[in-house]
């Protein structure tokens, strides 16, 4: 993105006049603008009428007093090519284009996106095929239809692919306080990376919501996502679109290992973006950091006037690694005098319902259970019909809940057990507080969790340096590239460091004498392109004791090999000494996804790779201390740690051994389409590649 470019979305993103342009429902949508109380000036750009909907008409883009920060394009796809470039001509900030039928119906529509992008130049462009931009910071409402949010001093952002995705949120009763709302639709020049990289220059936004099918723009994404990282603004992201089509048409086991959607999990991994299942979970985590009082850590004093809350509390907080420290003697005693008999003093505290409605041992109460080193409160209420005329009573306990909240200097939320139970006027009261309204304990605690591990998660991610690395995006390459044998393969590897077996290249006719230099016990392999999987074609043969025996596996190899592969030549061998039993086998490997990412592989190998699925995968390029992280986070990692008192696994030199690995898919990211090492052979004293696969391809 040029500065230019990125200036006037900034103007787009602020403006202080704005212009629509089309017919009737552009001047609704201008008096909506209007009615929400956006200050600057408004034009309304049509050729055809004086007036429409009494809102007066602008001949022509040309006829502008000056050139909009700002402007919705609702025209056919042909018109909205000669607007745009029209706005360009008078220095426009941005353009919103509405119109469908650019790239996502086919080639046609994609050379008309091409053009669009070119008459937008340098202007700021949204778009095509979207709904537009909410800005509740200004009261800018770029967009066609109604919306149901209202303006805010602060927010978060939400990023959607989807248009409908964005008017349903702007309508749903969870008062989520945004800031922006922008659908991006076919992303033509502004994507979520550029969007994001913008809005995070904007104090007032809290946090960004992003709803994804994919994204169009990895390395720019990462470079913006570690930019919220360092300033603290947390990313939630709902990802759709979940597929592991294409794995069973690469040849080696890491793809299987690692579908594209494992690879968006380590991307979110790396930068510390907050992955979530749904939009209830998307929308109750983004309240959770709208206030943008963010917890330091994941411990709670919990609130509540019923012992079946308090238990719900219990077993939420644990289920999402929040911990309830204990209420100290001093809070106990003084909890004592002013709660009943009956009351259990414990975190949570069931504090009952015998002080409902007095102010003064409320406060009491609240003193007492919020002087703590716990880094948040919580309080579960649920507000009665209002028929019943006792909502007076939950008004009071949530206005000297929030007053005890900034006397102790706490951050705090509060919850509901029922979604339905914290109605509207408390939910704004609260957040006009800077108090989170969350709907529903079992949503609420999941989203607090989540805000409150991303705190504890930030630093660390941070020190280790790896969000500071903008991941490699390879392009396509054509065909099915070209295997290469094992010996090829390890050679390969063995140049950027990968510890290989001392082993010779031989033939059938020369096997037995080069056997006798290298000694006995040895493996020896049938060396071939056309073999990749070995074992199956009985191309393998260990523990080889002495020249009968090997004479005896080369016969029996070369007979398998024919009737597996008939017309694969048997003429190269590979002879390695027989490796001594390792502590662990794992498999190290590197999956292309073009457009997107290459990923480092690491996981249990040899035989258990199908079985167990048990990996990590790291996106390059990578440091060596996310390798370590990634090697100690497998479920097998005891195997490496002195398991049933064996020995500990030489962490340092395994993970050298995997940085060569990656070395070398860095250095060969133009060419290299997979690349297997499995097993690789841990010990206690050094790490083993005992067998290897690489395949190139043509950029």
């Amino acid at each position: 993105m040029s500065q230019t470019i990125r200036d006037n979305l900034k103007r787009m993103l602020a403006p202080q006049h704005v212009a629509f342009v089309g017919g009737r429902s552009m001047a609704r949508a201008l008096k909506r603008c209007a009615e929400g109380g956006y200050q600057g000036q408004m034009w309304l750009v049509n050729p055809q009428h004086d007036s429409l909907e009494g809102v007066p008409c602008v001949r022509s883009v040309a006829e502008l007093p000056c050139g909009p920060d700002a402007v919705f394009i609702a025209t056919n796809r042909e018109l909205t090519l000669t607007c745009v470039a029209e706005l360009a001509a008078v220095g426009a900030g941005g353009a919103i284009c509405y119109a469908s039928g650019f790239a996502e119906t086919g080639a046609e529509g994609q050379a008309l996106q091409q053009q669009l992008l070119e008459a937008a130049g340098d202007m700021a462009l949204l778009g095509p095929n979207c709904y537009g931009l909410l800005d509740y910071l200004h009261s800018s409402a770029l967009w066609p239809v109604a919306h149901g949010g209202k303006a805010v001093e602060k927010g978060v952002a939400v990023l959607t692919q989807s248009g409908n995705f964005a008017y349903n949120l702007s309508m749903s009763d969870r008062s989520l306080p945004v800031a922006y709302m922008a659908s991006v639709g076919n992303q033509a020049q502004l994507g979520v990376a550029e969007l994001m990289d913008v809005l995070l220059d904007e104090p007032r936004v809290t946090a960004i919501g992003l709803h994804l099918e994919g994204l169009k723009n990895v390395p720019g994404f990462a470079r913006a996502a570690h930019k919220a990282l360092e300033k603290g603004i947390p990313i939630i992201a709902l990802k759709t679109g979940v597929s592991q089509i294409g794995a069973e048409l690469a040849l080696s086991h890491t793809s299987s290992l690692s579908g594209s959607d494992a690879l968006y999990d380590a991307l979110f991994d790396r930068l510390g973006v907050i992955r979530v299942s749904g939009p209830v979970s998307f929308v109750e985590t983004l309240k959770a950091a709208a206030c943008g009082n963010l917890p330091a850590g994941n411990s709670l004093i919990a609130l509540a006037c019923s012992g079946g809350d308090a238990g719900l509390i219990a077993d939420y907080s644990e289920r999402n690694e929040l911990t309830l420290p204990k209420l100290d003697q001093g809070q106990v005693g003084e909890l004592a005098q002013v709660l009943p008999t009956y009351a259990n003093l414990v975190n949570p505290l069931d504090f009952t319902t015998a002080i409902w409605g007095d102010g003064e041992a409320l406060n009491r109460m609240l003193d007492s259970a919020l002087r703590t080193e716990a880094d948040a409160a919580m309080l579960v209420l649920d507000y009665p019909a209002e028929f019943t005329g006792e909502r007076k009573e939950c008004d009071l306990l949530l206005d000297l809940y929030c007053k005890a909240l900034v006397r102790h200097g706490k951050t705090g939320f509060v919850t509901s057990a029922f979604p339905e139970l914290l109605p509207p006027h408390a939910r704004e009261r609260l957040h006009g507080q800077g108090v989170a309204a969350l709907q529903g304990v079992e949503d609420g605690l999941a989203a607090w969790g989540r805000i409150a591990g991303y705190q504890l998660n930030r630093q660390a991610l941070l020190a280790l340096g790896e969000s500071a690395l903008v991941p490699l995006c390879p392009q396509a390459l054509h065909g099915e590239g070209q295997l290469l044998n094992e010996w090829d393969s390890k050679q390969a590897l063995k140049a950027f460091g990968l510890p290989t077996p001392n082993g010779a290249l031989s033939t059938p006719a020369s096997a037995l004498k080069d056997a006798e230099k290298l000694g006995y016990p040895l493996v020896v392999k049938a060396v071939s392109a056309q073999l990749p999987h070995k074992t199956e074609a009985g191309a393998v043969a260990l523990n080889l004791k002495d020249g009968a025996a090997l004479g005896a596996a080369l016969e029996k190899m070369r007979s398998s090999i024919a009737a597996y592969a008939p017309g694969v030549p048997f003429d190269q061998l590979l002879l390695e000494p027989m490796a001594s039993p390792p502590l662990a086998e794992l498999i190290v490997g590197i999956k292309r996804e073009n457009d997107f990412a290459l990923a480092l592989v690491i996981g249990a190998g040899g035989i258990l790779v199908e079985l167990l699925k048990d990996s990590r995968s790291l996106l390059l390029p990578t440091t060596d201390g996310a390798i370590r992280q990634a090697l100690l986070s497998l479920r097998s990692a005891a195997l490496l740690q002195g398991f049933r008192g064996r020995e500990e696994a030489d962490l340092e030199a395994l993970v050298a051994a995997i940085r060569a690995v990656a070395d070398y898919a860095c250095e060969n990211v133009a060419h290299l389409l997979e690349l297997d090492v499995n097993p690789l052979l841990v010990g206690a004293q050094g790490t083993t590649a005992v067998d290897a696969l690489i395949r190139l391809g043509q950029a």
